[in-house]
């Protein structure tokens, strides 16, 4: 009896020590949030704030800069790896809506590859044009600048980041349904573009609202209209080009996804815990300051989001003729 006794207290014993360490296990498991970007920018940012605000109920999140390939490389890291709700990251417009026809072949499928979690956030861009050009021309609203490109035929030129970039097909959706010409000419990346703007070598562009900001108050830029579907809280003076040309939406967003497969309870579990964070006040503040809105949806409107994105941009890109490979 005695034997029998000290045999079940070792099994019992035995058993607790092996679910301790099941515990154990689980409290040490990390999360990896991939960024296919650099670190330093707004998305690597914003992820950053994200993981440490998700951390009381996910546990550790790192984050992991995968850059490269206009964020193919990050992305395709994301698609091919285990759906176990371990690895996670971010899916942008560049690498979920314009790399697919930007580029010949793709690594991933943008469609079909990944589990949707929650858009995160989207950056306004807007349309502005030099401030010592909009007064010699007399540009002070965006109809007086189509109404001028209109009456002058390719005198007017724009700048962007280089070609397939965003301010590139911005640009290039405006002259469409604006029925205007105006030449694009492209440089090697926001930066230069942004400087060649400011210098007078070109005479507008579409700018993300963050990098413009501070030149749009010091009054070397004159911002004519936000690229949002409707004005920007951010910058709630300034009308939507949408205002104007009914229907014209061009944003700078990122979500979360998960590798295609993920079940759907550790989905809704990793939804419940981000859409609380970009709801808390504190991450507002600190998105404001980014001039970043928060966009936190469920899984099935980010898909809904990112299926419209796609379609949208593969009209765009077709009708620029931009190709990067």
């Amino acid at each position: 009896m005695i034997f029998k006794v000290k045999s079940l207290l070792a099994i019992s014993l035995a058993v607790s020590t092996l679910l301790l360490a099941f515990a154990a296990t689980a409290q040490t498991r990390i999360t990896r949030l991939i960024v296919p970007y650099a670190a330093g920018g707004p998305i690597d940012t914003t992820a950053r704030l994200m993981a440490e605000r998700v951390k009381d109920t996910l546990g550790t999140v790192i984050i992991e800069n995968r850059p490269g390939g206009g964020g193919n490389i990050g992305a395709d890291a994301i698609a091919k790896a285990v759906p176990d709700g371990l690895t996670i990251g971010i899916a942008a417009v560049a690498t979920h809506a314009i790399n697919p026809w930007l580029y010949s072949k793709m690594p991933y499928n943008a469609a079909t590859d990944f589990a949707p979690i929650t858009q995160m956030l989207r950056v306004p861009n807007v349309l502005v044009i030099n401030a010592d050009t909009a007064a010699r021309l007399k540009i002070n609203t965006l109809a007086d600048l189509i109404k001028y490109a209109k009456a002058n035929p390719a005198k007017l030129n724009y700048a962007s980041g280089g070609n397939g970039s965003a301010g590139h097909l911005a640009g290039e959706m405006f002259k469409a349904q604006a029925g205007i010409f105006a030449v694009h000419i492209p440089y090697n990346g926001g930066n230069p573009a942004q400087l060649a703007l400011l210098s007078g070598q070109v005479d507008f562009n579409f700018d993300n609202l963050a990098t413009a900001s501070a030149n749009i108050k010091a009054g070397k830029l004159k911002a004519l209209a936000v690229t949002t579907a409707k004005r920007s809280m951010l910058l709630p003076d300034v009308p939507a080009v949408a205002e104007t040309l009914k229907g014209f939406e061009v944003d700078t967003w990122w979500g979360l996804v998960a590798p295609a497969g993920t079940p759907l309870d550790v989905v809704a579990k990793l939804n419940a815990a981000f859409v609380a964070a970009l709801n808390s006040p504190e991450a507002k503040t600190r998105f404001a300051a980014l001039m970043a809105e928060p966009v936190a949806s469920s899984p099935d409107q980010f898909a809904a989001f990112m299926k419209s994105e796609l379609a949208k941009y593969e009209k765009v890109v077709k009708a620029s003729g931009a190709k990067v490979d």
